[in-house]
C-alpha cells in the first residue's frame, strides 16, 4: 500500500490551510474531487459530528445512509485515530450540529 503522508499530500495539506473562506473551499473542492467525493466526505464528517453527541448507529445509518461498516470505522478514527475529527469538532463548537435530511443547496 502506498504511504499517505509524502511530499505530495503535504503540498496538498499547504494548499488547504490557505484557503481564507467558504466559497474558496467550495471551489478548490469542487476542482480537485467529484460531486460524490464531496457528498462522501460530507458523510463521515456529519458522521463524526453524530457519534461526538452519541447519536445511535441505527439513526446515523438511516439518516447518512452509510453502512454500519462505515460508520464503526469513522468511530474507530474518532476515538483512536490522530485527534483530527476530535479537534475539529471542538474548534467548531456549536457549528457542529447537522440537522436531519438533506444538506445544503
Amino acid at each position: 500500500m502506498e504511504k499517505w503522508n509524502t511530499k505530495t499530500t503535504e503540498n496538498l495539506f499547504e494548499a488547504i490551510i490557505k484557503i481564507k473562506n467558504l466559497k474558496e473551499a467550495k471551489s478548490f473542492f469542487r476542482d480537485l474531487l467529484t460531486e460524490q467525493e464531496i457528498i462522501e466526505f460530507g458523510k463521515r464528517w456529519q458522521v463524526a459530528q453524530m457519534l461526538a453527541r452519541k447519536v445511535s448507529y441505527s439513526k446515523i445509518e438511516k439518516e447518512t445512509g452509510l453502512s454500519s461498516t462505515t460508520v464503526a470505522r469513522i468511530s474507530k478514527w474518532l476515538n483512536k485515530g490522530m485527534g483530527g475529527y476530535k479537534l475539529m469538532i471542538k474548534r467548531l463548537g456549536h457549528h457542529s450540529s447537522f440537522p436531519s435530511g438533506k444538506g445544503l443547496s
